[in-house]
């Protein structure tokens, strides 16, 4: 088959003000053929969505080179088109105007734009609603707009970030059935598929190949064939045995190797959108079981999605109270004690855990009691997170450090200032 993609040593750097710059991306070699289905997976803050819009050419990549058909590309990738998580629909564009934007760059007639988008339109299953907008969508109906939007143009390549996961279960459970079958029947014209999801299952469901990723900075750990008939079967063993192969390479200690190393390749771990609260209650939970458990199994008997278990898993590992091997999860003796202890004690070890795996933790309370105020404007600390995470991702790591900051009472957060400080200062 023809390679339509490549991407060749590529680096990614971001400059961070008053610190050493952050690698995100390192050396990463992949290319994609005509006919594949790829998944890139990854812990939460690993790259992929930076991965994605280098290879789109929406930012650059510091070093190394993306072809398309051969030809490396500056700017825009002329091959690929782009479905957004968030939808990215224009609200005072109806559904025929916004799937048209995706025409924009064609020297075509209105007509001919017209034409293609009606048609994109009836394939994706919204045929009636060319005239309404966004607001009286839901959130699957929006996201089928996001995906015509990208279909209209042919693409060669669809590049889809993560496009399910800001709906709910059974919604995004249809789209992803729809767009497969458009997909195996060749209803549209792409020729190859890049997605971007944190979930396994959906991956193993839906693609052909998984490229997983590390964090700080993130590398290829490994590239699977994903070799199973369609349509698949989740509860078939050569299903969960795929998922669980995949969740084993996903919590394998070295995934995080670099920040394991004292995090001098990244100043900013990235943490996985998890409340202290939800963490604790999984603490709990494997302190009940008493026992070393597989993580799948664990999924299926509170009836949970294994990729829901995902995050907080990685939060247990990252903060060395659980660790996974081979994909069975087991508490540690800091999770032990942290399970077992009082509230009061609880808050001393998160706190400890907290300032010995989350560099950037320590980092915020040194600068904030720098300060003759014990305050630092929360803006200061967000900007770095976006040089080291971006954009997107910045909000979650910057409200997940607040909230684990909070419970081990190591500073506090003024919503009316916007200013993280030391609770004991406001007391003097």
């Amino acid at each position: 088959m023809k390679k339509l993609i490549e991407v060749t040593n590529v680096y990614k750097t971001f400059g961070i003000k008053g610190a050493a710059d952050a690698t995100v991306l390192e050396d990463i070699n992949l290319s994609v053929r005509e006919g594949e289905f790829l998944a890139i997976l990854g812990p939460s803050g690993s790259g992929k969505s930076t991965l994605l819009r280098i290879i789109a050419g929406l930012i650059p990549a510091s070093t190394g080179t993306i072809s398309y058909l051969g030809q490396a590309i500056t700017g825009v990738n002329p091959g690929v088109a782009m479905v957004f998580q968030s939808f990215a629909l224009f609200p005072w564009l109806n559904v025929l105007e916004n799937v048209m934007l995706g025409l924009e760059a064609k020297h075509i007639s209105e007509a001919d734009k017209r034409e293609k988008a009606l048609r994109i339109i009836d394939i994706i299953g919204l045929d009636g609603f060319e005239n309404a907008y966004p607001k009286e969508l839901s959130g699957g109906m929006r996201q089928r707009v996001g995906i015509g939007r990208a279909l209209v143009s042919d693409p060669d390549v669809l590049l889809m970030d993560e496009p399910f996961s800001a709906l709910d279960v059974l919604t995004a459970e249809n789209l992803r059935r729809d767009l497969l079958e458009l997909w195996l029947e060749r209803k549209i014209p792409t020729k190859a598929i890049i997605l971007v999801t944190h979930g396994i299952e959906e991956a193993v469901y839906m693609a052909d190949r998984a490229v997983i990723l590390s964090t700080g900075p993130a590398k290829i750990v490994q590239d699977i064939t994903i070799d199973m008939p369609r349509w698949r079967d989740k509860k078939a063993f050569e299903f969960t045995n795929m998922v669980d192969r995949i969740y084993s390479l996903m919590t394998r200690r070295e995934m995080r190797r670099a920040e394991d190393a004292g995090g001098q390749n990244r100043k900013v771990v990235a943490l996985p959108s998890v409340t202290a609260g939800a963490l604790t209650g999984f603490l709990e939970l494997l302190e009940d079981l008493n026992e070393k458990t597989d993580l799948y199994k664990l999924a299926d008997r509170f009836v949970m999605d294994i990729e829901d278990f995902f995050p907080v898993v990685e939060a247990a590992t990252l903060l060395q109270f659980a660790k996974v091997v081979e994909g069975d999860i087991e508490l540690v003796p800091a999770g032990v004690d942290f399970a077992r202890a009082s509230v009061t004690e609880r808050k001393e070890l998160f706190k400890e855990q907290l300032l010995a795996n989350v560099p950037f933790a320590g980092q915020m309370l040194n600068i904030i009691e720098s300060k003759s105020n014990k305050r630092m404007n929360i803006e200061f600390f967000e900007d770095i997170i976006r040089r080291s995470v971006g954009m997107e991702a910045a909000a979650q790591q910057m409200e997940t450090l607040l909230n684990w900051g909070r419970y081990a009472e190591i500073f506090e957060y003024d919503n009316q200032k916007e200013q993280v400080y030391i609770e004991a200062a406001e007391q003097n």
